[in-house]
This record gives C-alpha cells, sequence and structure tokens, in this order.
C-alpha cells in the first residue's frame, strides 16, 4: 500500500450505537496494486487531528470505514457491518416498490460546501475514490458507478443525486486534492486501473462513468483506450469543447493576477469552475435561480416559494468566501491548463470509443458550448444518445430539475449486463418521480379531466373503484385506446395511487428508437413513459412480464385504434388472431377487459390521416416517417395491420371527464387446453373483445347520468367542499 490518508475526527463529534462519528459524510476505500494504489479518503463535516490506520481503527474507535483487500471491491460483510441501514440482506432491497425515496431534493449547494470543507485541506495525498454514505446499500448485482468530477476536483458534485444512485449502484467518487499536479495522462491511468480491475472481476457487468464537464474529457479518454470493455458514458456539458469557450478571452487575465486579489475574488472563480454560486457578478455560468429552488416544494404557493427562493439565495452569500480556498489561483491555472489537454487528447480519440454514450447539454451553458458540442458528439460517436435540458446552465447536477437517475431510468440507460431489458431492469417510480410527472407535468390535464373507475367483482357487481380489479398478477388487462392514448395518464394514476401497482403498458416499438426522436431532443414524455413502465410490444417482453407476475396493459387495436379516423371513436380495430389469449393461459394469467371513454369530451379530431394526405409536402413527410418506420403486424393482418404513425389534427373542447370500466375477471388458470385448441382460444378471444365493447356501451350510456361530467361543475364542487374531497360521479 502506497499510502494511507487520514480522517479527521472532530472532538465534538460523538459515536452512535455503531461506534460511528454521526456526521460522517463518506466511507474510505483502498485499492491494492503496489505502489499505484490509491487510497479513498474518508472525512468528517469539521476538522481534528486524530487519523485513522489501514485496518479503520482512531483514537476514538472503530470509524465508518471500508477497506478492501487488493481487488479494489467492498466484501460484503464489510459493507453489511458498516452502512448504518437497518437491512439484513439484499433481498429486502430486492423488493423495491412504487413511491420510493430517491432523497431529491433533500441535499443543496449549501451541503455541498459543507461537504468539502475538509476536503480542501491539504494533506499530501493523491487523487483517490470514496463513497458517499448517502448512497446507502445498493441492490444486489448493481453495477459500479464512477463519477469523475469537474474542475473542482473535490467529488462531491453529485451531492443532490447520492441517495437515488446509490439504490442502483456501487458508487465511488473521484477526489483530485487541491494540490495535486497529476498530468491528465496519470489521472486516465489512475482510472483506468480501476475500469479494469472491476471488469476483470464482473466481465459481464457494465461499468458506469459519469463525468461532469472535465470529467467528461477523462471519461472518453478511459473509452478511447478500453474498446473492449463494457462501458456507459454519461457525459455532462463535457468540456471537450473548451477550445471553443466564450471565456477563453478572460483566462490570460486569471494568469496575470496577483494573489491577493485573487482571494478577493470569488465572484470570478464562479464564473470559470462547475459547483460555483453566481449569485453575484456573472450569473450566467450557472443559473443561482435553479441552485436555489433545489429543495422548494412545488406545491406551495407562488408567493411562498418566491420568498423561500429569496431565503435560500441570501443564505448562498456567505460560502462565496470559500470559492477561492476551494480551488485556489494556483490550482486553478493548473487545472485551465489540464483542462486544454484534456480537451485536445479526448477529441483526438473519439473514433476508437465504443462505449455506449449519454449526453446531457444544458441550453444556459455560457461557459462552454454544451448544447452545440452535444450535437457534434452525436454525429462522431457511434452510440450516443443527447438530452438537451434548456433551462440549466453548466451546474447542471447542482440545480433544480430532474434526477440523474430518473434521466438515466428515462433513457434505458439502466442495466445490468450487457444489454438493457425492460423487465428485468426496470425500476418502479419513486415519489419525486410520480410528483413532478403527474402533479407539474400533466397537473392541469389531471384536474380537468379526473378520470372515475368501475370495476366488476366475481359476483357481477359493479363497485366504483378498482377493488375488482385482482391484485396478484400476472394479470393481463386489454383495453380499448382513445385518441393518441389520452386515457393512459389517469388511468396509470389511479393504478398507482388505488393500488400501488405499476401498469407495465407495452407500446408500439417506434417510441423507443432513435429515429423518433427530434434533432434536438429535450427529456420528454417518451422518456416519462420508460420511466413509468412501458416497453415495446413484443412476444418475448410479453412473456418476461407475464413470467414476473406483473400487471400488463395491452391494446389489441395498436396505433390503428388511437389513430384512428373520424366517425371511428370507440371502434375496435382488432387483429384476426388470438395473439394474446394463448400467451395468457400459458401462465394462468387473468385477463381483465376494460373500456375507456372521453376522448370526445376532451378534444375534436379535425385533421385525420385522410385529410393530412390532401396537403402537400406535409403528405410527402407522413410517407417517409412510415417508410423507416417499425412495423408490429404484416399486411395480412386486416385493417388492424395499417398502422399509418402521424399526428392528427385536434382541437380542445371544454373538458368533460374519463371514465373506466373493468369487466369481470377472466380466470385462464387451469385452462392450457387454449394453447393447443385454437378453437377454443378464438371464444375466448371473442369473449374478451365482447365484453370490452359492453364495457364501451355501458360508460357512453351511464355518463350520461354523472351531474359533475362537466369540468366547471367540478371546479364549483371542489370550491363549496374542499379540494382534496372527491367529486361523486353516477351511480353503477
Amino acid at each position: 500500500m502506497a499510502s494511507v490518508i487520514g480522517c479527521r475526527i472532530p472532538p465534538t463529534v460523538g459515536l452512535n450505537s455503531q461506534n460511528r462519528p454521526q456526521n460522517c459524510r463518506w466511507r474510505v476505500h483502498c485499492l491494492g496494486g503496489g505502489d499505484s494504489a490509491a487510497v479513498l479518503s474518508s472525512d468528517m463535516a469539521s476538522s481534528s487531528s486524530s487519523v485513522l490506520n489501514v485496518n479503520g481503527a482512531s483514537a476514538v474507535g472503530k470509524r465508518e470505514t471500508l477497506i478492501d483487500h487488493g481487488n479494489g471491491r467492498l466484501k460484503p460483510g464489510e459493507v453489511e457491518e458498516k452502512r448504518g441501514q437497518n437491512v439484513k440482506d439484499n433481498d429486502v432491497l430486492e423488493k423495491l416498490e412504487p413511491f420510493w425515496d430517491d432523497g431529491y431534493g433533500t441535499e443543496t449547494v449549501k451541503d455541498y460546501f459543507d461537504a468539502v470543507q475538509d476536503m480542501i485541506k491539504p494533506d499530501g495525498g493523491p487523487p483517490r475514490w470514496f463513497t458517499p454514505i448517502a448512497c446507502g446499500r445498493p441492490l444486489k448485482d448493481s453495477p459500479i458507478l464512477l463519477f469523475l468530477p469537474g474542475m473542482d476536483g473535490t467529488g462531491m458534485g453529485l451531492i443532490l443525486h447520492h441517495k437515488a444512485l446509490g439504490k442502483f449502484f456501487e458508487v465511488r467518487c473521484l477526489h483530485i486534492p487541491v494540490h495535486d499536479r497529476t498530468p491528465f495522462e496519470g489521472l486516465v491511468k489512475f482510472i483506468e486501473e480501476t475500469v479494469r480491475l472491476e471488469h476483470a472481476s464482473n466481465p459481464n457487468k457494465p461499468i458506469y462513468l459519469v463525468g461532469d464537464s472535465f470529467g467528461g474529457c477523462l471519461s472518453l479518454a478511459v473509452a478511447a483506450r478500453n474498446p473492449t470493455i463494457d462501458l456507459v458514458l454519461i457525459l455532462v456539458n463535457p468540456a471537450t469543447s473548451f477550445g471553443r469557450s466564450q471565456l477563453q478571452p478572460f483566462f490570460p487575465i486569471l494568469e496575470a493576477m496577483p494573489d491577493v486579489l485573487h482571494a478577493t475574488v470569488p465572484y470570478l472563480l464562479s464564473y470559470v469552475m462547475e459547483p460555483a454560486l453566481a449569485v453575484c457578478g456573472f450569473p450566467e455560468s450557472c443559473d443561482p435561480t435553479k441552485m436555489a429552488l433545489v429543495d422548494v416544494e412545488s406545491k406551495l404557493p407562488p408567493l411562498q416559494r418566491l420568498e423561500k427562493m429569496s431565503q435560500n439565495l441570501t443564505a448562498l452569500l456567505p460560502y462565496l468566501s470559500s470559492l477561492a480556498d476551494i480551488i485556489p489561483r494556483g490550482t486553478l491555472l493548473w487545472r485551465l491548463k489540464l483542462l486544454k489537454s484534456a480537451a485536445a487528447s479526448a477529441n483526438s480519440r473519439l473514433h476508437a470509443v465504443k462505449a455506449e454514450v449519454l449526453v446531457l447539454a444544458s441550453g444556459k451553458d455560457n461557459m462552454v458550448p454544451s448544447r452545440d458540442e452535444a450535437d457534434r458528439l452525436n454525429k462522431s460517436l457511434k452510440n450516443c444518445t443527447v438530452r438537451h435540458f434548456k433551462d440549466n446552465g453548466h451546474t447542471f447536477l447542482l440545480e433544480d430539475g430532474i434526477s440523474l437517475m430518473t434521466i438515466i431510468k428515462g433513457t434505458s440507460k439502466y442495466r445490468r449486463s450487457r444489454r438493457h431489458d425492460f423487465v428485468s431492469d426496470f425500476l418502479p417510480p419513486s415519489r419525486k418521480e410520480f410528483e413532478y410527472a403527474f402533479e407539474e407535468m400533466i397537473g392541469l390535464l389531471r384536474t380537468a379531466c379526473g378520470g372515475v373507475s368501475f370495476s366488476t367483482l366475481e359476483d357481477g357487481k359493479i363497485v366504483k373503484g378498482l377493488s375488482g380489479v385482482p391484485n396478484k398478477g400476472p394479470v393481463l388487462l386489454v383495453g380499448y385506446h382513445n385518441i393518441m392514448g389520452f386515457e393512459l395518464y389517469p388511468l396509470v394514476d389511479e393504478y398507482l395511487r388505488e393500488k400501488n401497482i405499476v401498469l407495465r403498458g407495452v407500446a408500439h416499438p417506434q417510441l423507443f428508437t432513435s429515429a423518433s426522436q427530434s434533432s434536438s431532443p429535450e427529456f420528454s414524455m417518451a422518456d416519462w413513459f420508460r420511466i413509468f413502465g412501458a416497453l415495446p410490444v413484443t412476444a418475448s417482453n410479453l412473456f418476461k412480464l407475464l413470467s414476473s407476475k406483473s400487471h400488463v396493459l395491452l391494446y389489441p387495436g395498436g396505433a390503428r385504434e388511437a389513430l384512428h379516423y373520424k366517425g371511428e371513436a370507440y371502434k375496435l380495430f382488432w387483429p384476426d388472431q388470438p395473439e394474446f389469449v394463448r400467451m395468457a393461459a400459458r401462465f394462468g394469467a387473468t385477463i381483465v377487459p376494460f373500456g375507456a371513454v372521453g376522448e370526445d369530451d376532451i378534444l375534436e379530431l379535425v385533421l385525420d390521416y385522410n385529410d393530412l394526405q390532401k396537403i402537400p409536402v406535409l403528405n410527402d413527410y407522413i410517407r417517409e416517417v412510415n417508410r423507416g418506420a417499425i412495423r408490429v403486424r404484416d399486411e395480412s393482418k386486416g385493417e388492424v395491420a395499417s398502422e399509418n404513425l402521424f399526428i392528427p389534427g385536434l382541437l380542445p373542447k371544454v373538458p368533460g371527464r374519463f371514465y373506466f370500466m373493468f369487466g369481470k375477471p377472466i380466470e385462464t388458470k387451469g385452462k392450457e387446453n387454449i394453447l393447443k385448441d385454437r378453437e377454443n382460444a378464438n371464444k375466448l378471444y371473442l369473449q374478451v373483445k365482447s365484453e370490452v365493447e359492453h364495457c364501451l356501451a355501458y360508460l357512453l350510456k351511464k355518463r350520461e347520468e354523472d351531474p359533475y361530467r362537466n369540468v366547471i361543475d367540478r371546479t364549483v364542487y371542489k370550491a363549496l367542499h374542499g379540494p382534496s374531497q372527491e367529486v361523486p360521479t353516477f351511480e353503477p
């Protein structure tokens, strides 16, 4: 072991029942490897003179320390003893339920500055890895994630995301000490050694490299040197465009600036380093309001949100004085040269990068042209996905917005093996994701068209709510697809709220292809579909879902039904063959037919496919799109195979209400003969189709009896009885 970096323990910090400092923020790891070995530093929120030895013992007792013994990985026993979690085994965490706590919004930029106060003190040590305590214990068989920081080098740039990432990754963060002068090639070799050790231990698992700005250059360099290792790169505003930075004229001024002035202009520092607060001076490099909004509840009234944000901004001002300590003048000049070298090196080897790459680019990044650079990398790299975030600045990971884990899930980048599996790699939505999607993004639609559901019990009685739908899977919900799938939002929402169940909707594969994205893709509704369980409709995916006892949402009418023409509302377009009945019977799944009514109450179809084909230029564009589109069914299967993809012309109406009717569950358990007998399969198929049509007819008739079908009547009711009061409907 080359060296050991101590852990300072403040005299005022006591130990809890596990003999652990209560304010400890991270753990220490050690990598074996002779003279090239590095020690992963563990530190405290404040300082002291107590120092750990290699075994993790100190003058005050056993520390929160994880030491590996030569292979760069943590021993399960040590993890169990030291992580301070009340978890007996991994099986508990494997049963992750919807609405789990991702911790997003509980940490802020102030916590970042508190965390780095001791990390920036000189210790004479080399670059090293550490794992934040907040990351907790990951799921079984989770891949490793290596965070490569920006110019600050502290490694704490993921502080807003530690808890969420720590559930699904073994997180390690690179710390580059303030006075370290390791050249770019040395840092690349250090990271590369860790990558190769991990790959040797787990050759079938991917290794994630999250590179923030300068860290993006490091990630690309490592990937170029290791094309045979399965790497997933997540590049956040990568500094590969440093040569085109808007700040190039400013750098010579920094070189000529005396030390005394450097200590008095943290505002200038905030303009050139990632985790900075540009609340004064040069606010363009990052968005201070986005930082101040991290822990501000979106449900608060506008005036209270503004007041809370103002308080947060005021609280951040005292931290400006510490910026010059985090990156003093000598370090700043060195790292600017390092950044120039890093950008040149990474750009020269882009052709050698074979890794899977996700580029996250901010629209308000005035340090480097991240938006243009993302598009350049997308064209230069062989396997690259891009997401733009127009309202964020260069300090994307420290600003209010969307959790990094949410982005990874939404872009289908999370996997535990060589290929992403939509079933085994699916992670249920967190509480924060649910609130963001259903209250902030589509809150208006949810309020205006609030759905109401009815279900059928085993004795045939119709009741309000979902009690007639089985809680235990496998369950196959088969129904009618409203235009553009607008019924999905209240349907998924209600299932999560009432039954705590994620509906796994099988959707058209075109939604999951890169060809369906625009040239400047934002994090869009298609990404949120993935987060809430959508996956491509294939026989293998349906097989996996039913075998895992999921609740599956299936629309046999597919795109033809969701993109129907004028006069075709509530008409089924199902194929002639019983495509799903045999699969359900194979797993003994319960089939629940259902109808959804409401599209004609919220929208008017003014331009269908036939109308659009009469418009010059537009008709050529539609034909070109469909020429390269994925076909789910061939032309021999009737009208349902006519899956012309297009965006219909729609006009909004004064909203009515969505209604759902779930028919009596149909058991297939014990009906395995359906697998062999085509006639029996067809009978069951026609029974399901007839039940769906019956549910639609029932709702179309009964909704006329709803005194609160109109949004105005529902709004008045809530105003009189309170916003949390459920609005009545017709009696079943």
